[in-house]
């Protein structure tokens, strides 16, 4: 699944540099190990990735994070990282809610995105493993990055950014040693959708649209069908088959103008909202309003965290949305979805 925000936000976070909330200075991050992690993983660890293969000589101690949503991957492999990146959110370490019990009182270092990759500081913080699935990175990056510590890049065959979330993981559990312990956190969660699409029948062939917070330069963000809308088709639901046709090739998001705002009309309508203030902003374009799901109460707004599940498509963050997400769709098809940002907590 791969989710993209709108160009105005996703420069901001690309800006934003991470916060560490302690108004005392943090000791030097080290590696930690979760129970998650007792199996130590078979070393030399030898991955392919978008730009060759590479070894892992021994257990890394002390593993940098350098993309987007990889902290997530490594945490729910029992790996806590010496450094995270900021994507957006300014959360503490870059870590979410749905992930700070696998982060416990770990401190890492946070790193930034928004001028490149931060080569001086990644080599100060002395790593023996660097993990970049979902960094945007090029060969020169990686070629730079790979003088510092081994590196693993985005998934054989695959874009450099935002791949699928699956092939991420049992990349980087790979290059733990430990590609069978990548495995079965992918069928964990591919059975808790099974799960969740058989005790939710009505979900079967019902059609849906997944569209973001708000109208950007006279525009809104929808996603049709493709890698973006896996986490709905994976719980049944067919893209409202009016947005897939306009796509111009998979993956890709549509633009609508408030004058084609009909064309978002589905039995459930999400939308990725953060705050009310987003639900009053799309409640003053009259087109919105006039949406046949907006009226019998079959549309969904997202809080800010679930949101950020959703776009992070993680291990730990599909979990998050199925928990929270499922039962707010639920009531969607039900006519009795509130006209207001769901508050769905800040953990698990």
């Amino acid at each position: 699944m791969r989710l993209r925000l709108p160009i105005p936000l996703l420069a901001a976070a690309a800006l934003a540099l991470g916060a560490c909330g302690s108004s005392e200075p943090d000791p030097e991050p080290t590696a930690a190990t979760t129970p998650a992690a007792a199996d130590r993983g078979t070393f030399p660890a030898t991955v392919e990735h978008r730009y060759g293969t590479t070894t892992v000589p021994r257990r890394p101690q002390r593993i940098v994070s350098v993309g987007y949503t990889e902290q997530d991957t490594l945490l729910a492999l029992g790996e806590v990282p010496v450094a995270t990146t900021e994507w957006y959110g300014e959360q503490p370490y870059a870590v979410w809610p749905w992930a700070r019990d696998e982060l416990g009182d770990a401190r890492p270092e946070v790193l930034s995105l928004g001028d490149g990759f931060e080569l001086e500081k990644i080599a100060a913080l002395r790593p023996d493993l660097i993990v970049g699935t979902n960094a945007g990175m090029k060969r020169s990056d990686y070629e730079k990055l790979s003088r510092i510590a081994p590196t693993v890049a985005a998934p054989k065959g695959s874009s450099d950014v935002f791949s699928p979330w699956d092939q991420q993981t049992v990349t980087i559990a790979t290059a733990l040693g430990r590609p069978a312990a990548g495995r079965a956190i992918v069928a964990r969660i591919r059975g808790a959708f099974a799960a969740a699409r058989r005790a939710h029948p009505e979900f079967a062939g019902r059609t849906v649209t997944f569209t973001q917070n708000a109208f950007y330069d006279g525009l809104i963000y929808t996603y049709p069908e493709g890698l973006n809308t896996e986490f709905l088709t994976d719980l049944g639901f067919r893209i409202a088959p009016a947005i897939t046709r306009l796509r111009e090739k998979a993956g890709e998001q549509v633009t609508l103008s408030p004058e084609r705002v009909d064309l978002l009309e589905a039995d459930a309508l999400l939308f990725a909202t953060e705050k009310p203030s987003d639900v009053a902003a799309l409640d003053r374009v009259p087109t919105f309003r006039a949406l046949d799901g907006v009226r019998e109460n079959r549309a969904v707004f997202t809080d800010g965290t679930l949101a950020g599940a959703i776009y992070f498509t993680s291990p730990l963050s599909l979990p998050y949305v199925l928990e929270r997400l499922v039962p707010q769709l639920g009531r969607a098809l039900q006519g009795r979805a509130p006209h207001r940002v769901v508050t769905t907590g800040g953990s698990r």
